[in-house]
């Protein structure tokens, strides 16, 4: 059971939360911090009651004065009542806890001589000025913020070069953060001016911030079509390939979107810039924060089978096999499906064959990692084994693949994945006879 420490900074002293004071029970009610007993309202005057619960949710705060944390959930307290310990939980967690049959304090451990527990009105005034206030801020923001939208959308409409540059940076903060901006920005139009920024004569820094704002908004049909003309699509490609690391991601995430749209066609991203850049962001060492995005638009671009030669056409099976070793296993998942799709094309079944790490790599593959990598790795073999029995399965079988093989039957994993590894485990044991293949099967080793 998570145990609550205190705060080492006063006994029961905490930070308002952020601007710098140490507070506690006494200092608060003296210096009016419970507001004398009035409701917060907008504009710091008395308003409509506040639901403490709705007001934890929204503000969803990393950082919350200790005193508020009850000690059994380590969450905010809505409802805090106090034991004779003079400890104070959130009602409904004691109760629990008693109900288990403790009579002890949860956290001095002391026998209760006494099981009332009495609502811990300070503390929970006090509490609920605390979120309160924070919370009437985080709306005057939200408005200020949705105002200032509205004011760059117009200011965008007026003006060219640099001053257009720093709207754009200034919106795109403001987006960013809010989603109230994001609403106004949607509302006023503001989808088509942003895509009408972008097109053949688009600068760099232009591009970058419209797709930037784009990726934060949510885009209609009507405005997906439209960013899905040729000319914008290939200001975002380009714009793909010479961006910062967020750039790139942005780029990724807006193609994404447009995929996701049911008139999507696939000639939009059969683009051989489109397909490098990617690689590119992939291969990227310095930046592993590109990896998942770059892996997951391949991955949506390959499922269209027109376009899986170009893929294999621009050498990505062998670049991906050489990732493999160091991607994470979501990334490393992702990758191992996208060459097992590639490897339905002739190309792409040559191009693994040809790729002297692929079998070593599927191998080694096999029952590590989860029953998906096993699954995609075993098709691999599978694919290439049957392109050339002799000279694949001999590599394979020298790699340890039988023993392997001969795991995924005894697994539990399912029937279909159970059928495949027998399938490959008779055609390698075609080019040994009996006596040779039981050794290559190292069932000792296997069992062990």
């Amino acid at each position: 059971m998570p145990m609550f420490q205190p705060s080492k900074r006063n006994g029961l002293g905490f930070d308002s939360g952020g601007d710098g004071h140490i507070l506690d029970l006494e200092t608060a009610v003296k210096d009016g911090v419970l507001g004398g007993g009035g409701v917060v309202g907008f504009g710091g005057g008395v308003g409509e009651k506040l639901d403490l619960k709705k007001m934890i949710e929204v503000l969803n705060l990393p950082e919350v004065p200790s005193v508020f944390i009850c000690p059994i959930s380590l969450e905010t307290m809505q409802d805090p009542v106090t034991l004779c310990t003079g400890q104070t939980y959130e009602r409904s967690n004691i109760l629990k806890w008693f109900s288990l049959g403790h009579y002890t304090c949860p956290t001095t451990m002391q026998e209760l001589w006494d099981d009332t527990v009495t609502p811990n009105r300070t503390l929970y005034h006090l509490i609920y000025t605390w979120f309160s206030q924070k919370y009437v801020q985080m709306k005057k923001r939200s408005e200020d913020a949705q105002g200032r939208a509205s004011e760059l959308i117009d200011t965008l409409k007026k003006v060219k070069g640099q001053a257009r540059i720093q709207a754009l940076k200034e919106l795109q903060q403001v987006v960013a953060a809010h989603s109230t901006a994001r609403k106004a920005v949607v509302d006023e139009g503001g989808v088509a001016l942003l895509s009408s920024l972008l097109g053949p004569f688009t600068s760099y820094a232009v591009g970058s911030e419209a797709i930037a704002i784009l990726v934060n908004l949510s885009l209609n049909s009507e405005s997906k079509m439209n960013l899905m003309q040729p000319a914008k699509v290939s200001s975002i490609i380009d714009i793909l390939n010479e961006g910062s690391i967020e750039t790139k991601v942005n780029c990724v995430q807006l193609i994404e979107a447009l995929m996701e749209e049911k008139d999507f066609r696939t000639e939009i991203v059969s683009s051989h810039s489109l397909l490098v850049a990617l690689m590119r962001l992939v291969r990227d060492k310095r930046h592993p924060n590109g990896h998942l995005p770059g892996l997951g638009l391949l991955k949506s671009i390959c499922i269209h089978k027109q376009v899986r030669s170009l893929i294999v056409s621009v050498g990505a099976i062998p670049q991906l096999v050489e990732l493999l070793s160091g991607l994470n296993p979501e990334c490393l998942e992702i990758a191992l499906f996208i060459l097992d799709v590639l490897s339905s094309v002739p190309e792409g079944r040559q191009a693994l064959k040809d790729c002297s790490h692929t079998i070593p790599s599927m191998v080694r593959l096999l029952m590590r990692i989860s029953e998906s990598c096993t699954k995609y790795a075993l098709s691999i073999l599978l694919s290439i084994c049957k392109l050339s029995p002799e000279e694949c399965s001999l590599i394979a079988v020298d790699r340890g693949l039988a023993a392997k093989l001969l795991l995924v039957i005894q697994s539990g994993c399912s029937p279909v994945l159970k059928q495949q590894a027998a399938e490959l485990l008779k055609l390698c044991s075609l080019n040994y006879s009996d006596t040779i293949f039981i050794s290559k099967c190292k069932l000792t080793r296997t069992i062990q």
